[in-house]
């Protein structure tokens, strides 16, 4: 499958691994929606970079009146959703006897309940049409528990059941993936990212292009590849 022409929404695309994924995918001739939130400067920088009548749509994922406005202002802009990368997501490091209902929701809201919902527009629109593929975003904390980010952890573990269920669902017009990014570096690694880097069998920390080349390639998978967990983190996984 190739991604020229075709229009695939990236949630929390105007920086970081958001916004590496949007680069590669419009590089590949895909028309790429950017949803951002309160980085305006940076998603309409990264849609100049990408080029292809890349547009940016802000909403606040934690309302699912927000993700339905979303939806509906991406459908006037580019007629058709073909694909959605889940890759909006929150992250929190807390001692979980501390954690309080508003860090859990913190969390929970934007990496599981937002995930969901925007799965559910996108996939309304592909089942009426010819398909299409979903790719979440989950995490290395969605398969090895962590002590101190339990409410993340959850989240994330949610995100790759999530991703099997609604793999069974919307087959087989739907395909729904999953990338567990392990330990991507920005820069020069912090105290806990050389503690993961050290134990990783490959002894570096991935880049966000290298997770931009798992989710291209569930983008351009054929459809008998779906419920699949992809962890993207050299090896540390197998320890």
């Amino acid at each position: 499958m190739t991604l020229e022409g075709k229009t695939i929404v990236v949630t929390g695309g105007a920086k970081r691994i958001g916004r590496t994924i949007a680069l590669r995918l419009a590089r590949e001739g895909a028309r790429v929606a950017i949803h951002y939130h309160h980085s305006e400067a940076d998603a309409r920088t990264t849609a100049e970079e990408c080029g292809r009548g890349a547009a940016i749509f802000r909403a606040a994922l934690e309302s699912v009146a927000e993700i339905e406005r979303l939806f509906a202002e991406i459908d006037s802009a580019f007629g058709r959703i073909d694909g959605l990368v889940n890759n909006a997501g929150r992250f929190t490091t807390i001692d979980p006897l501390k954690v309080t209902e508003a860090d859990w929701d913190f969390i929970h809201s934007v990496n599981l309940k937002a995930m969901f919902f925007c799965a559910q527009q996108a996939a309304r629109r592909m089942l009426e049409g010819d398909g299409g593929t979903i790719v979440n975003l989950s995490s290395l904390g969605g398969l090895r528990p962590w002590s101190h980010n339990a409410h993340y952890c959850a989240s994330k573990a949610g995100a790759i059941m999530l991703t099997k269920a609604l793999a069974k669902a919307w087959a087989p017009k739907v395909t729904v993936n999953s990338v567990a990014p392990g330990t991507i570096v920005f820069g020069e690694p912090n105290e806990l990212e050389a503690h993961l880097i050290a134990k990783t069998p490959a002894k570096r920390g991935g880049s966000p292009e290298e997770i931009a080349e798992a989710v291209h390639f569930f983008l351009t998978a054929n459809r008998f590849i779906t419920g699949q967990i992809l962890a993207v983190d050299g090896g540390l996984s197998l320890r």
